[in-house]
């Protein structure tokens, strides 16, 4: 069963956009500590469950993705692996391991700023989510406060080359 876009209007987006602003003041605090400006958000029932910024650099470790940290903070918070009925925000397109890591977490439904054309599995290089073989789909959705997160990652890799 392939995953479908999902296409929001209204109240909706301003949720959407209320949480995707979150996630962006923690890609800030990534930038701040030198990492690529990734910030994400877990939510579930309008509450916060989780939420994390890239900290590959600053922790040694590879798996230190803005997603991974915010889903292991939501778990936390939940007392719970599995995060059913939880809505992930990020402000760039996931990659392989991030969205595998949310098909194991069984989130309900992912929303990102800016695609990411290098490496991105939603939509820009491949369809990962729409494989048939997986046992949980989930919803996604594209484009939500795109500008300033492709802003701020611009910002940093233009003065990552000055350097």
């Amino acid at each position: 069963m392939p995953v479908a876009s999902i296409e929001m209007e209204g109240e909706q987006n301003q949720l959407h956009e209320k949480w995707m602003r979150r996630a962006l003041v923690l890609a800030d605090r990534a930038a701040q500590e030198g990492e690529v400006p990734v910030g994400a958000v877990v939510v579930r029932d309008g509450v916060l469950l989780g939420e994390g910024w890239n900290r590959m650099i600053s922790s040694d470790d590879p798996t230190a993705h803005a997603e991974i940290v915010a889903m292991r903070a939501a778990a936390k918070s939940a007392s719970n692996y599995r995060l059913p009925d939880a809505t992930l925000y990020v402000t760039l397109e996931p990659c392989t391991m991030c969205a595998g890591a949310m098909i194991h977490a069984r989130i309900k439904s992912l929303v990102f700023a800016a695609k990411e054309p290098k490496a991105g599995v939603i939509c820009s290089r491949c369809e990962l989510l729409s494989q048939p073989w997986y046992n949980h789909t989930l919803q996604w959705r594209g484009g939500v406060l795109e500008q300033e997160s492709v802003t701020r990652l611009q910002a940093f890799f233009r003065a990552r080359r000055k350097r």
